[in-house]
């Protein structure tokens, strides 16, 4: 039994307790453990308020869920199904540590706004597929506005569906709780961009970045600026066209992924765990690999490029519509293009490279056999050749000669 009474608690959730250690660093959490008939405590891990309360948090929805009846599916007598708002914010908490939170905050919001503008004291038991079909209709009819530019574009039938879905996943994730409506298949709700770069306009972007060209750039030396401003999207187009790499795996890329012996590069950090979009190993172009050769830590500096990406689609005349010239078209583009050049015969060596299919072989060396991805491997290289001849110094390595870990001043802008 404690002898001296405890200060008052500064956060308490249920029998969960927060309290300072006199002589420690780190917040203490309190609960009372029915099992064991007595009082337990942990550390909270953090010395930070804010920390320590989203653990308290935890602990306690992690011991408390609604009871269910095993029969039947329902809450037993005399309990009540959770509001959406308490679920929703619990599974914020619950998931705040997890890839893509901000995206699922954003979805979730504008539940969250739905439910100010009707009833915030709707319970999840309530959202059947009516009530879904309202918060449909509420939110087509709720066009997107740009922060900064205050253009507006409409809500596509896809973002609307990712916010179904995420409110299911928000309350199938509430225990005792299961969603009563499905989100369409992004397949069937997603509109694919249509359009692709062919080997002009691909070599139009390299050309953006070594040849700057207009009334700012009078002399040599303004010359030389902005080729570094651009240096950065240089070396993201050059990964782009040799890999067929999401952007994300791009701007994710290390030193430690490539494999020079074997010629290939793993696209999935070490350490990082496989998910839906599967990260393969690929074969890389002769043209590519001295590239990577001199790179120590992150291939690119910045993880953004998206300033100097808008610029040159405006400068260059891509298609302004959004989705249509993302980060992703290169992707998009030098695979159309690879595939005519493979053949329909081998497509699923191109299927391969892009992650959609896991390659059949375990042996890396083997994978610039024709037989397994060097086709894919010989096209690639192709497209790179083409580009090279319309502009000669797009691969050319002293372009690149710097390390990406020396993060170079102009490289990190925007130009």
């Amino acid at each position: 039994m404690r002898r001296t009474p405890r200060q008052k608690a500064i956060y308490q959730r249920g029998d969960f307790r927060l309290y300072r250690r006199v002589g420690r660093a780190n917040l203490e959490i309190v609960w009372y453990d029915p099992e064991a008939r007595r009082e337990r405590s942990a550390s909270a891990g953090t010395s930070d308020d804010r920390r320590a309360r989203l653990e308290v948090d935890r602990r306690y929805l992690e011991a408390n869920g609604t009871p269910i009846c095993a029969g039947c599916g329902r809450p037993l007598d005399g309990t009540a199904a959770p509001l959406l708002t308490r679920a929703i914010t619990d599974y914020l908490l619950l998931g705040e540590d997890k890839k893509g939170f901000k995206a699922t905050r954003g979805r979730l919001s504008l539940v969250i706004q739905y439910l100010a503008s009707i009833d915030v004291t709707v319970s999840v038991a309530a959202i059947n597929e009516r009530w879904v079909n309202g918060f449909r209709k509420w939110l087509a009819a709720k066009p997107i506005v740009a922060p900064k530019s205050g253009e507006t574009r409409v809500r596509t039938i896809g973002h609307i569906e990712g916010c179904v879905r995420q409110l299911a996943a928000a309350i199938n994730a509430t225990p005792g709780q299961k969603a009563q409506f499905k989100a369409e298949q992004t397949k069937n709700v997603s509109a694919s961009p249509r359009y692709r770069a062919d080997v002009d306009t691909l070599a139009a972007m390299f050309r953006y970045c070594l040849e700057p060209s207009g009334p700012k750039v009078r002399s040599a030396n303004e010359r030389a600026v902005y080729i570094g401003y651009r240096a950065n999207l240089l070396r993201y187009l050059r990964a782009a066209v040799a890999t067929w790499a999401r952007p994300e795996e791009i701007t994710n890329l290390r030193a430690d992924q490539w494999i020079s012996e074997a010629g290939v590069l793993d696209l999935n950090p070490p350490g990082r765990r496989q998910t839906r979009k599967y990260r393969g190993v690929v074969p890389v172009p002769h043209q590519f690999a001295h590239h990577l050769a001199v790179v120590r830590g992150n291939y690119l500096p910045i993880a953004n490029i998206r300033g100097a990406w808008d610029t040159m689609r405006k400068e260059i005349g891509l298609p302004s519509k959004r989705g249509e010239a993302g980060w992703k078209l290169i992707r998009r583009s030098v695979s159309t293009l690879a595939r005519r050049r493979i053949g329909e015969e081998h497509w699923r060596q191109g299927e391969i490279m892009l992650g959609h299919v896991r390659a059949s072989t375990s042996d890396i060396y083997a994978l610039r056999d024709p037989a397994n991805l060097g086709r894919a491997l010989a096209a690639t290289e192709s497209i790179i050749d083409d580009i090279c001849a319309l502009v000669p110094g797009a691969f050319h390595r002293t372009d690149t000669a710097k390390r990406a870990d020396d993060n170079q001043e102009h490289g990190s802008k925007n130009g």
